[in-house]
């Protein structure tokens, strides 16, 4: 029953007398974690591809520092706890990984460059091979724990595996070559980010998804 002026007259309750509304419950909340994930990775994805490929000299690899800092690790651990915040909890986890990487390896240039750790020079190769060994384990378990995932999302994963798997060879035998190739991988994983990214962008813009290819486990 509405009055003269259009407005519904309140409701009654059990009792007879008119019960206050309920408080509405604040909405959920949403968006796309990847349109800021994605090229924040992108940042210290194509960095390190620079390096690699020898563009950056060595002597200048602290450069690499406010690209992974600041841009891509923060950029993906915001992108983190935005996912986990909307319920998409594997997502979370997968950039929070990132996250942590790009911090990790960020600290460790920027710690081998001041000497911080006070590593010896004829240790240094070890040390790095040590910090390769374990992000090569966690990014091998990544891969395959997310085989579910479009076939996309597997080949940048897989792609990432073997950059750091090259790396940590050229790292212990010294190796310029091994790092060129591992230039291109990371090229190549970089490419993959950039097409994830823009159908990503593309829907949320209203425009048609773009394949992303089957799952290699259903």
């Amino acid at each position: 029953m509405s009055t003269e002026h259009g407005l519904s007259e309140p409701a009654l309750d059990p009792a007879g007398a008119a019960g206050p509304a309920a408080p509405a419950a604040p909405p959920a909340p949403t968006g796309n974690p990847a349109l800021l994930g994605l090229p924040a990775f992108l940042v210290g994805g194509i960095g390190l591809t620079l390096y690699l490929f020898g563009y950056l000299p060595a002597a200048a690899v602290g450069t690499l520092v406010p690209m992974t800092l600041l841009v891509s690790g923060l950029g993906l651990l915001v992108a983190g706890v935005w996912a986990i915040r909307i319920g998409q909890g594997a997502v979370g986890a997968i950039f929070t990984v990132f996250a942590t990487f790009w911090l990790s390896y960020g600290y460790l240039v920027l710690s081998l460059v001041n000497d911080w750790l006070k590593i010896p020079a004829e240790n240094a190769a070890a040390a790095q091979a040590t910090f390769l060994i374990a992000w090569l384990a966690v990014f091998a378990v990544l891969t395959l724990a997310t085989l579910r995932l479009p076939l996309a999302f597997t080949t940048l994963f897989a792609l990432v595996t073997i950059t750091v798997a090259l790396v940590l060879t050229a790292t212990l035998n010294g190796s310029t070559g091994l790092l060129t190739i591992a230039g291109i991988t990371a090229a190549l994983f970089c490419l993959t980010a950039v097409y994830i990214f823009v159908d990503g962008m593309t829907q949320e813009l209203g425009g048609r998804a773009r394949p992303m290819g089957a799952p290699l486990v259903r």
